[in-house]
Order: structure tokens, then C-alpha cells, then sequence
């Protein structure tokens, strides 16, 4: 370990010589400090406090992001062309040794750093809200109780959609007229009813949702919880309209609350305010919705409704989510050796950028995989499957494969919400982005970096 964390010092020492470390301090500085100045708000505590963190923190990462690629491509590539590492490498020092130290030395660079930014935007965020007021609404106390808080989630259990669709589709076909059918369309068509049995809500009718939180009960004990809901109207005239629902949460043989929020907005997500120690003898949370509206609503399975519950504190959360993002920039650190290791700068840094562009494309990757070409439908029928979609749509598949393995985590949009970053979480981010993603670039870099001749860098003798 001696040699590796040597050169993770010189690697240190280099970036505090060349005043890196500084320039990237002030500049990080002033995006926290100069953002919530120029960017405007809703006026109400939670919208200051989730447009500072998802506008601070996302422009923290993508600085970073940018100068961990330029260093580590440089580290390796400039050292190379300029004949420095040529003086390590005879020494008893292994070059895998080398290059895990830089590594270590960027990674200790930016986790100064991000430590340096984040606690500048943790304690603006702190300081703002501590200066609320509390009268005649207190916004203190929300902003407390929704954003500057983890809160884990529980959800209905999704019903076996499948199941129930090949129930209904052998019960069809047992009938006399039901052995004439196409298969294929008669799934199709039963398969929207399965679905809408579950997810759409008829005027003058009820949804039930049933929440477990057994498990949970003394988290959720004496404290209020929030109801997360999101729905669709089959007729939305647009604009500021609004649909008339009524929502009552306790046990059914008891007398219920029914919330205040009436007449509510479709498409956006909205939190209603459940007060506390409503759940029923099994730890079950009963929520009935009643549809006063004229039209159908439709709440999705995946997030129509889900109730929000406080699991931990906000320091806590926000250091595992800066964790996170400190992951993610130890992968660039090694996507960015990896291309040094074989290239000389310009070029490694090229290449380097246009992989962090391939992940900021994947969503038109993934819109051609689920499209199965790059030819849009109405294209001839002959074009759709062209040697260029042949190629290009197994190429995407693989490359969505192992950016979804980077992406599944989003912790900005976590804390922004005050949801919680469990430890779970954190040890899958690690899991998956350090070990599994950032090993692949790693083995790929040492292996390139163990095999190149120093000696022939370019323009030296």
C-alpha cells in the first residue's frame, strides 16, 4: 500500500502545485453561492429549497465531472509525452500501482472538494430555513417535515397483472364463439381491461388503496405522513382545471379523516397531509378516493399513489447522497485514466468526453431500441429493418446495459424530494458504479498501461 499511496500523494501535491485545487474551489464557490441569486424560486420555502439543491448540486457534479475527466486524462497522457512517469517506472514500484495511486489521488481530490460545496449548499439551505416564518403559516415546519427530511416510501402491492389477463383470456375461450378468435388480439384488448379494472376510477366511484406499514410502525408512530398521488383524466380541458375528489384515510371501523384537498390538478405529482396514527390494528394504512368529477381519472400502478413516512434526518441523507455523487465521479476519474493510458491527451480527451456524451444521449438510444431501428414507423416497411438498425440497435442494447448500471441511482432528485437514500442504496451505488463499472475501466486501463513502452512517447529521445 506504501507505493500506491504515494503516488496518490504526488498526484495531490501535482493538482495543488498547478493551483487546480484552488481554481476549482473558487468556481464551485461561486456556482453555489451565485445560483440561487440569478435563479427564481415559486416563493414558498420548498421550491427555494429544491431549486438550490437540484440547480447547486447538478451544476457541482457536472463541473467536477468535467475536470475529473481533463485531470485523470492528463495524469497519465501528459506524464507519458513529457517523460515524467519514465522516472517512476524504474523504480520498485508496479504500474498497476501507478495507476490505482492516481486514481486514489483524483478521488481524493474530489471528495475534498465535493465536501467543500456541499457543505457551503447544506449550510445555505440550513440558514434559510431556520430564518422562516412561522406565522401565520408555518413554513418552517413544512419545509422540515417535506424536503429537508428522509422519508422512505410505501406502496400498494402491484397486483398480478399477468395472471389475471390469462384467467380472463382461457375463461373467453372456453366459450362457443371464443374458439373463432384471434389469441393475439383478444389479449390485447382483455389486457387494457385488466388494466383499467385497477388503475381507472368511473364518476361516482371509489379506489381503495390498502398500505402495509406493519413493518413501520414505530417510525410512523406520532407523526404525520404524506399521501404522493398522481392521476390522469380521461377529459382534461387544460390549463388550471381541476377535478373534484374526496379523500378519507383511517380504519373502516372506526370514524375517518377525510382530507381537506378537494378539487385537485391531473399529471402533476401533488402531497396530501395525512395526520398521524391512523393506521388499523395490522398496521394497515386504508385510503379511499371517491371520483366527484365528471370524467374517468386513471392512477397508473407504478405511481398513483404512495404514502411518504420520515425514516431519518436530512444530515445524514445529504452526506449519503454527496457519497453517491463522489461515486460517480470516481468512475470518470477511471474512465478518463483508462483513456490516458493508451492515448496521447487531445485524443484521450476526446474520447473520454464523448463517452460521458453517449450516457447523456441514452434516452434517443433507448427510443430506438423500443422503437427496434433508427427508421421511424412510417417509413417504409422494408427500411425499418436496414443494415444500419441491424447493427446499431444490438450495439445500443449493450451500451444502455452498463449505462443503466450508472444510472439507476439519483440522488440529487432524492434529496430535492426528501426522499431517503437508504444504505442499502449507497451500497449498491458502490457496488455497481465503483466496483463493477469503474473495475471494468480499471482493468481495461491497467492492462493497456501495463503493456505500453514509455520510451516511445512522442517527440522525446
Amino acid at each position: 500500500m506504501r507505493p500506491l499511496l504515494s503516488i496518490a500523494w504526488l498526484t495531490v501535491k501535482a493538482a495543488l502545485r498547478y493551483r487546480v485545487f484552488a481554481v476549482m474551489a473558487v468556481l464551485l464557490l461561486l456556482a453555489v453561492v451565485g445560483l440561487p441569486l440569478v435563479i427564481k424560486d415559486d416563493g414558498t420555502a420548498r421550491g427555494f429549497a429544491q431549486i438550490m439543491m437540484t440547480y447547486t448540486l447538478g451544476t457541482i457534479t457536472v463541473l467536477l465531472g468535467f475536470a475529473t475527466l481533463w485531470i485523470a486524462c492528463g495524469s497519465l497522457a501528459r506524464e507519458i509525452e513529457e517523460c515524467q512517469l519514465q522516472m517512476v517506472d524504474v523504480k520498485p514500484v508496479a504500474r498497476w500501482q501507478v495507476w490505482l495511486g492516481k486514481w486514489l489521488g483524483i478521488v481524493a481530490l474530489n471528495a475534498a472538494l465535493l465536501a467543500l460545496a456541499g457543505g457551503t449548499v447544506y449550510a445555505m439551505v440550513l440558514s434559510r430555513a431556520n430564518r422562516l416564518p412561522t406565522e401565520p403559516v408555518n413554513q418552517r415546519a413544512a419545509l422540515f417535515n417535506e424536503v429537508l427530511v428522509a422519508r422512505a416510501s410505501a406502496k400498494e402491492k402491484v397486483p398480478d397483472v399477468e395472471a389475471e389477463l390469462e384467467r380472463a383470456v382461457s375463461e373467453v375461450r372456453k366459450r362457443p364463439e371464443g374458439e373463432t378468435l384471434n389469441v393475439d388480439q383478444l389479449r390485447t384488448q382483455l389486457h387494457d381491461q385488466v388494466l383499467a379494472a385497477h388503475q381507472v376510477v368511473p364518476p361516482n366511484h371509489l379506489r381503495r388503496w390498502i398500505i402495509d406499514l406493519s413493518d413501520a410502525r414505530a417510525a410512523v408512530r406520532d407523526r404525520p405522513l404524506a399521501l404522493r398521488v398522481r392521476f390522469f383524466a380521461a377529459q382534461n380541458p387544460g390549463g388550471a382545471a381541476t377535478f373534484a375528489t374526496i379523500w378519507e384515510v383511517g380504519p373502516l371501523n372506526q370514524a375517518r379523516v377525510r382530507l381537506k384537498e378537494t378539487r385537485l390538478p391531473a399529471q402533476a405529482f401533488l402531497e396530501l397531509l395525512v395526520p398521524p396514527n391512523l393506521l388499523d390494528e395490522q398496521g394497515r394504512l386504508v385510503i379511499d378516493c371517491a371520483n366527484r368529477s365528471e370524467t374517468a381519472l386513471l392512477f397508473p400502478l407504478e405511481d398513483g399513489l404512495e404514502v411518504l413516512y420520515r425514516e431519518s434526518g436530512f444530515a445524514l441523507n445529504f452526506a449519503r447522497g454527496l457519497l453517491i455523487i463522489l461515486f460517480w465521479l470516481a468512475l470518470l476519474a477511471a474512465l478518463g485514466l483508462a483513456a490516458g493510458s493508451g492515448l496521447s491527451f487531445p485524443v484521450a480527451a476526446f474520447v473520454a468526453l464523448t463517452a460521458l456524451v453517449v450516457v447523456l444521449a441514452s434516452g434517443t438510444m433507448a427510443s430506438v431500441v423500443e422503437q427496434g431501428g433508427l427508421i421511424t414507423p412510417g417509413e417504409e416497411e422494408a427500411m425499418k429493418h436496414s443494415w444500419v438498425d441491424l447493427v446499431a440497435v444490438p450495439a445500443f442494447k449493450a451500451v444502455l446495459r452498463l449505462i443503466n448500471v450508472v444510472r439507476d441511482f439519483s440522488p440529487i432528485d432524492s434529496l430535492s424530494s426528501g426522499r431517503s437514500i437508504t444504505w442499502t442504496q449507497l451500497a449498491r451505488a458502490f457496488a455497481q458504479i465503483v466496483l463493477l463499472a469503474g473495475g471494468l475501466f480499471a482493468a481495461i486501463g491497467i492492462t493497456i498501461f501495463h503493456r505500453r513502452e514509455l520510451a516511445r512517447a512522442p517527440g522525446r529521445s
